[in-house]
Order: structure tokens, then sequence, then C-alpha cells
């Protein structure tokens, strides 16, 4: 634990010079709109590949002293509305995207309790899921149909249901196929994943759990080339000093699969998948900052889930921290801290070959080893549009150039 206390404090001093960079920032161009990338640059901003089409800064979400954080996407099913949802230090604001040029602000859900740096989503089922590191902040569970009836934004909204089979959980993960949850680095299993079924999304209920810290996961039904385990439901913790698979399928008795770890291990970030599954991306996230290496990311290879093997990584074009990566097809999108989210093919990936193909850098002031910038990257939409969380700028919509 003693390194996971390390990296709080590391981050926290980040997230206040971080924040200190608005000084800066307002002797910058006034933020754009809807500008194509030219000549390297979208308005302020250095981008390749990717054009800025919003921008909504965090005074949007509740004025000074503000800091962002977590991000995650909705898509409305009915509708097919998009909408960005975006964490930060005080809660969690919603905006309509389906417009992206003109994205309208909705309202804020404060935070169950007090403030604090992080605090993280996802969704399931038309519903938001939103924990905290805030002490007894538990899960607030939100119905996001009710964003269909804003008449009169912005409005402050309200849970619909509270979960407080926890206090504080550092991440929240959610499979959507199985209608489980997984709250990891809570103050419950010595940190380690803490099962809710969410099946019935008001309703939630405690489903188990096991020991071990974790600071973030991804939980699959495992679809993958390892035949052992077609149908399963699996876990692949980043777990500070090494990557663990578990069998989740049965909650009252959770398996350890196998573990993996790498050389120069900094602090086990966040993971996931290729779309095959053949292969697991980890960040690092604090390798650069001991090691003073350009940005590395690691590829694993999944295969054989008994026998993960360290494969390969690649690295970037600077000392820039990497945060949270997601892979959609055969990009992997990487929120990059103080270089903005860098966007890699990885199409070729089983032959050790991955190209960086663009990118857009929401902090323009350096690129520098420190917690400042992109948080968080959603890419699933399917307009094309992706959204940034930036610690110091609040949201940005992008999209690919010439789409």
């Amino acid at each position: 634990m003693k390194i996971k206390i390390l990296s709080i404090l590391v981050i926290v001093l980040g997230v206040i010079i971080g924040c200190s960079s608005d000084d800066v920032s307002s002797n910058m161009p006034s933020n754009p709109q809807n500008s194509t990338c030219s000549n390297g640059y979208a308005g302020p901003y250095p981008c390749n590949n990717y054009d800025l089409i919003a921008h909504l800064p965090l005074t949007t979400f509740g004025g000074v002293g503000l800091a962002g954080n977590d991000s995650w996407g909705w898509t409305d099913s009915s509708t097919g509305k998009e909408y960005a949802l975006i964490c930060t230090t005080r809660g969690t604001s919603f905006v309509d995207i389906t417009n992206a040029e003109n994205p309208i602000f909705l309202g804020t859900l404060n935070t169950a309790t007090g403030a604090s740096t992080w605090r993280d989503i996802k969704v399931y089922n038309d519903y938001a899921f939103i924990v905290s590191e805030a002490q007894d902040h538990g899960m607030q569970i939100f119905d996001l149909t009710h964003l269909r009836d804003v008449s009169s934004a912005p409005q402050e909204f309200t849970a619909d249901a509270h979960y407080t089979g926890f206090g504080n959980a550092h991440n929240i993960v959610i499979n959507e196929e199985s209608g489980y949850a997984y709250a990891v680095g809570s103050n419950t299993f010595s940190g380690g994943p803490h099962f809710i079924n969410i099946q019935d999304p008001l309703n939630p209920f405690a489903a188990g759990g096991f020991s071990g810290y974790s600071h973030d996961a991804q939980v699959v039904t495992y679809n993958g080339p390892d035949t052992d385990y077609i149908g399963k439901e699996i876990l692949i913790g980043s777990n500070v000093f090494e990557v663990g698979l578990f069998d989740v399928t049965d909650k009252s008795n959770p398996i350890e699969i196998s573990t993996v770890n790498y050389s120069n291990i900094g602090y086990t970030h966040q993971g996931w998948f290729t779309s095959d599954m053949n292969y697991f991306i980890l960040g690092d996230e604090l390798d650069e900052v001991n090691y003073g290496s350009n940005t590395r990311t690691l590829i694993f290879d999944f295969t054989d889930l008994d026998n993960p093997i360290y494969f390969t990584d690649f690295f970037g074009t600077s000392q820039a921290i990497d945060h949270n990566g997601y892979v959609k097809d055969n990009l992997y999108y990487q929120a990059n801290y103080t270089a903005g989210v860098t966007i890699y093919d990885i199409s070729n990936i089983e032959n050790n070959s991955v190209s960086k193909v663009g990118f857009f850098d929401t902090y323009p002031e350096n690129n520098s080893t420190n917690f400042s910038g992109a948080w968080n990257v959603y890419p699933y939409f399917e307009s094309g549009n992706i959204i940034i969380s930036d610690i110091n700028r609040g949201l940005f919509i992008i999209r690919k150039s010439g789409t």
C-alpha cells in the first residue's frame, strides 16, 4: 500500500499544480468552437488528424476551484441522442452533444458527500453509476432518461438510488452483458473488487467480492481465443504491482486464473482488451515519473489466459504520463495527461507494429511529466464524436478530420 499512498500524493500535487495553470490559459486565445486542425493547430491546441468540435470550460460546470476527472458517454436508445457525462471534484455534469457544434449543458448531480479529486462513472441500461473517493460516498444511481425532459437548463439533479455497501471507491467497472458492477479500490475487501448486482438498476444488491487491492479493471463475458473460458465472466485487474486475471462467473467463488508483471513497474494503472481479445494494452501511471522514459504503453499476449505473456511495448514522443486507454476496432485511444489524447493504429499489433495516427492536445503549455491535462477519453459514439475530460479545461469534443 506504500506505493498507493505515494501515487495519491503525487497525483494530488499534480492536480494542484495543474489547477494553477488556469493563470497561464487565461492569457491564451478564447476557447474556439468547431476549429479544423490546420497546420498542426485547432485554435491554440496542437493537433493532428483530429478537429475540435466544441469545448466547455470548467466554469460551465460549477465555477472557481473546480477540477475535471473521469467521463463517459451515453446514447439514448429511444432517441439516438448523444450525451457526455463529465465528472468533477464536486459532482457529475450532463451535456447534450447531439448537435456537437452546439452542446447544451443540462445540469449537474452533486456529490453524495464531499468533494474529491477522484470520481468515476459508467453506464448500464440507461442508468449512470457514480463512485468517488469522497468519504461515505457510496454509489449514486441516476436515471439518464431524465435528460430527455430538461426544459430549462441547467438543472440540479438528484440521484434516483444510492448504494451504501461501501463508502469510498476509486473506480467502478460494469459488464453490460451480465448486469454486474465492480467497485474497485473501495474500503471493502481490502480494496479488491466489490461485486454488485445491478440488473434491476434502482435496486442494486451486494453479490460478493474478493480481497487484494485493484486500482482499475475491465470485466468481460469472454469470447476470445482461449476456448477454456468461452462464455465465462473474466475480470482483468490492474493491481498496482501486476495484472491479475480472475474468473468471476460464480460470484460466490471467484477464481484467480493467473497474474503477469513486467519490468520497471511504476504503478500498474489501467488496461483494455483488443477487440479480438488476443492482446491486452496496459498503461503504467508512474513509470515515466520513476524511470524518466517517454510515454510507455505495454502489450500482453492474452491468447492463453492461464499463461499471459508480456509481448512488447511502445513509446510516445514525449515524457507525458499515460492515464486511461480504450480500444475501438483497430484504434487505441489514450488519455495522455499533458499530451492530451493520442490515437494509435493497432491493426498490426501481432507483428509488433503500432503506429501513431493522430492526437489532440488539450494542454498546450507543455508535454511535461505531471498530472495535468487529459484524464479520460470516450471514443464509442456511433457519430464519431469523441469526448475528452480535462483536469484543467473541462470538456472537449473532437472528431477525426474529414468525417
